[in-house]
């Protein structure tokens, strides 16, 4: 073999030139579609069997026509990939391999193995999704769970992924004489050891120093949550409060990762006197909590507290996610029993209370998964958060696990910090018996917008029955509430509703504050019936939608009063236990 043949142009990765190098990578990678084939037929013949068990009618579980059309398209494609490999063009054109980000490097097209080995990959991966599509005979739900199945299986699979097959980890590996191979194994380790994938550097944080960081203080405490008071920092605040709920399973902080991204010391910041409610990570003591210890002896005793505090009629209220759920509870609740004048408004950041349209996530709501959460939580009675944390990374596997799997792994790199990842892996115990119902009742049945199918406290409610002023929010890119499913809150309650499309998703959606100059958000004060409709006359903002939403909230009761006495923490009827974030925020 001569040198040329053996390295590549820049002396590093090998580059085949001879006829014998061609035909052997030819049967490599012919062999590698065969594998992934194969394994895209095991799983059409098991969703055949399961198909079969549901079927009412003999209706052929696969389309001749549409398998023969994704098959010839296959083979094509196939066709016109080795044609390219073996007579390379003289002038390269953009592929989609050159638009993934995995393989953008200029390694993956400088040498012909493996620029064949990303294309053959995409190719395969392609005709693996498109073969869900053209697969009959299921039911939508089927076939929603094997379409994540293949693309969480193509994603897996990725070339990239693998040291022998990313022509960057092999570089790496050369050029640091396999420095960068332990560092990796150094990451790895140390990631199994404590079950749970890293993606920053824990050091760079510390809560209550440069994380969760706003002053103030806690003023009341329970088994199940601290209610946080925030310091004024002018000298008038709105006379009716703002109560917070974040979701229970995640710290509450993802309203307080620094000053400049801090919804909570923003709203400070334009005059509220802000409230936050800090759950317990669930452990024994808790794990025969129930829906109503969370709407009744968490939410709504947490309302009482302020108002008793502050001595005010009523609070200004937000729910996110989940916590948004279970407000959307209480506020059916407090109708039913005559309370509604106890909450102003109700805003509600990417919350769900219809679950007809919720996404992926319902793909883990089936019998195996509910006996699995069982196994996981054991006798102990509650759910270990690393599992939900490991459920929403593997909605964005792509993003959330493998490409810290090449970076961190594979290339040996450090974890960047990031206090936004910082707080992802700052995971939460659920209790399972509640977790399992909000899965079984909400997901799943979709109990909440059927009139009477859920009581709290023992009263049956109603969602029709809520007709509080509320804030809708969504996030446009959300993939674990999406914008269609936060919709449909319109289409239940009956008060008069702002709804907001933002920018973004999940997290970035809703922490987008006015300074960072980002996304956009979307308004339309005319009815629309669908978000279709909604969009269609839309007027498009750039930037934060929180002035849009300051600006409503101070549109429903402007009337202000002094920061002083009650509205500095501590200084009221309730003494301060101890400083901001509290103790329960570093509970784990």
């Amino acid at each position: 073999m001569t040198k040329h043949e053996a390295e590549g142009p820049n002396g590093t990765l090998p580059f085949p030139s001879s006829l014998e190098d061609m035909q052997h990578w030819t049967g490599v990678i012919g062999r590698a579609q065969q594998m992934m084939l194969e394994q895209l037929s095991e799983a059409m013949t098991a969703a055949q069997a399961s198909g079969e068990a549901v079927a009412a009618a003999p209706t052929p579980l696969r389309d001749p026509t549409r398998l023969s059309g994704v098959q010839a398209d296959f083979w094509s494609q196939s066709l016109d990939l080795w044609q390219r490999f073996l007579l390379p063009p003289t002038v390269a054109t953009p592929s989609a391999a050159d638009r993934d980000r995995r393989f953008t490097a200029a390694q993956w097209r400088d040498n012909p193995v493996f620029d064949l080995i990303r294309q053959s990959y995409l190719l395969v991966a392609d005709h693996m999704l498109k073969a869900v599509d053209a697969f009959d005979g299921l039911e939508p739900r089927q076939r929603e769970q094997l379409r994540f199945a293949t693309q969480t299986f193509v994603d897996a699979m990725s070339p990239s992924n693998f040291p022998f097959t990313n022509p960057e980890v092999i570089e790496k590996a050369v050029e640091t004489k396999g420095a960068s191979l332990l560092r990796g194994l150094e990451h790895m380790l140390a990631d199994l050891d404590k079950g749970q994938l890293t993606h920053t550097d824990r050091d760079a944080f510390e809560v209550g120093r440069n994380i969760a960081a706003t002053p103030g203080k806690v003023i009341h405490e329970t088994p199940l949550y601290q209610l946080i008071q925030y310091t004024p920092t002018t000298a008038t605040v709105l006379k009716t409060p703002l109560l917070i709920f974040p979701p229970w399973i995640n710290r509450f902080y993802i309203l307080d990762l620094n000053p400049e991204k801090s919804f909570i010391r923003w709203a400070v910041e334009q005059g509220v006197t802000v409230f936050v409610v800090s759950w317990k990570s669930a452990d024994e003591s808790l794990a025969g909590t129930t829906m109503d210890d969370y709407v009744l002896g968490g939410m709504l005793d947490a309302v009482d507290t302020v108002r008793g505090a502050l001595n005010v009629d009523s609070v200004h209220t937000i729910g996110y996610c989940v916590a948004g759920t279970n407000l959307a509870a209480l506020l059916a609740y407090l109708a039913a029993t005559d309370q509604a004048a106890k909450v102003a408004s109700a805003t509600f950041f990417t919350a769900q209370v219809d679950f007809s349209r919720s996404g992926d996530l319902q793909l883990f709501v089936d019998d195996s998964q509910m006996d699995l959460i069982g196994q996981l939580a054991g006798s102990k009675g509650y759910l270990d958060g690393r599992y939900m944390a490991l459920t929403f990374n593997m909605l964005r596997g792509r993003d959330l696990i493998w490409s810290y799997v090449v970076n961190n792994y594979l290339l040996g790199q450090d974890y960047p910090p990031f206090d936004l990842l910082y707080w992802n892996g700052d995971t939460t115990n659920l209790p399972h018996a509640w977790h399992r119902a909000y899965l079984e009742d909400l997901y799943r049945d979709n109990k909440l917008v059927q009139p009477g199918a859920i009581s709290v406290g023992g009263v049956p409610i109603d969602l029709g029955t809520v007709a509080t002023p509320s804030y809708v929010q969504a996030g446009r890119e959300d993939h674990i509430a999406p914008p269609h499913s936060v919709w449909k809150v319109t289409e239940h309650f009956t008060g008069p509703l702002r709804f907001v499309l933002a920018g973004s998703g999940h997290i970035a959606g809703v922490v987008n504050p006015p300074s960072s100059g980002k996304y956009q958000y979307w308004t339309n004060p005319a009815k629309a019936a669908t978000l279709e409709e909604f969009i269609a006359g839309a007027t498009e903002t750039k930037g934060s939608w929180w002035p849009d939403w300051i600006g409503w909230l101070r549109g429903l009761d402007s009337a202000e009063v002094k920061a002083a006495t009650a509205r500095i923490p501590g200084k009221g009827r309730l003494k301060a236990i101890e400083d901001a974030p509290g103790r329960y925020v570093r509970l784990r």
